[in-house]
């Protein structure tokens, strides 16, 4: 079994809950979540299995997006609802228009210090076990990305946002530095993963569902690197990739970025990534493009054998 299955998190099991939960009731061993969600997360969570799991950091990778509400003027140690209250303050005089005006200051390129109670690794250990023996934790700081940060309701100190962002955000820390921003302080009070990628809530199955189905959600491995540049090959050198062989670009091959077709000339650079894909659009390798001895070829860098999928490949 080769393939992504848009798992329906609910809130209370962690991310390795939901994956053993699989792992038992489909009784297979290879498989993995694609970015993990706290235990009171709800939302979409695409665990990959088989020939799958070897694309999971392009998933991993994906945008993502979320609907949080957030409560203002009540800090907390985890920077959500079921962590202790560290600090409580007066909120009577806030007004919209400054909440509105303070989320301009946190859309774009922002930095954001990873909180240090998350599962980021630091000599080894997760930060949050650390933190839970009161140790001191040197600050990560990352760059993320808010393409979206919309207010859509703010009634009793409760906001409620629509987040577009990039991987590696981490939403409780954008409720508490809002908070922060506003001088009253907040924590987040709910959040549920509404996209990563292109896999949605709308489309996602329950763990129930799986269980009582046990067919009919498996999505195809192609689903991982939806955008990625891909080249259509002859059979004969999708062999020889698969063999570790690199092969020369050829005139005729046909490159498809996105549902645009495009030449070798202009569709594809230097060191670039693509998916070799065989006559009927089935994954077999990912490849870098790079130029040797005056030639375009194809170097290998991952290749899949999941022919009896292709047989067998069940529709979403």
């Amino acid at each position: 079994m080769n393939g992504i299955i848009n798992i329906l998190k609910p809130p209370g099991l962690t991310s390795h809950d939901v994956v053993s939960f699989l792992r038992r009731q489909l009784k297979i061993k290879r498989i993995g979540h694609t970015g993990t969600l706290d235990p009171q997360a709800a939302g979409v969570l695409p665990v990959c299995i088989g020939q799958a799991t070897r694309l999971a950091d392009f998933l991993s990778a994906k945008d993502k997006e979320y609907m949080c509400r957030m409560r203002l003027g009540i800090k907390t140690t985890t920077q959500d609802a079921w962590g202790e209250v560290i600090e409580s303050k007066d909120t009577s005089l806030m007004q919209r228009e400054l909440l509105e005006k303070s989320l301009t200051n946190l859309r774009g390129c922002i930095k954001q210090k990873v909180p240090e109670y998350s599962a980021v690794k630091v000599a080894g250990e997760p930060m949050y076990k650390k933190a839970r023996r009161g140790e001191s934790i040197e600050a990560i700081i990352r760059e993320i990305y808010i393409y979206k940060l919309d207010l859509l309701e703010y009634l009793n100190n409760e906001v409620a946002l629509h987040i577009h962002c990039s991987k590696g955000t981490y939403i409780r820390t954008l409720c508490s530095d809002l908070g922060d921003m506003l001088g009253v302080g907040g924590h987040m009070s709910f959040l549920v993963r509404t996209r990563v990628g292109s896999f949605k809530l709308q489309d996602s199955y329950t763990l129930e569902e799986v269980a009582e189905r046990k067919e009919g959600f498996l999505l195809p491995v192609s689903k991982c690197i939806e955008g990625m540049p891909s080249l259509k090959v002859k059979q004969d050198d999708v062999a020889l990739l698969k063999h570790g062989r690199s092969i020369e670009i050829l005139p005729e091959y046909d490159v498809q970025i996105g549902t645009e077709k495009k030449t070798i000339d202009n569709g594809l650079s230097d060191k670039q990534m693509v998916a070799i894909i065989d006559e009927d659009n089935n994954l077999h390798a990912l490849a870098v493009i790079a130029e040797e001895f005056g030639r375009s070829i194809i170097k290998p860098k991952k290749v899949f054998n999941m022919e009896t999928d292709y047989a067998n490949s069940i529709k979403h």
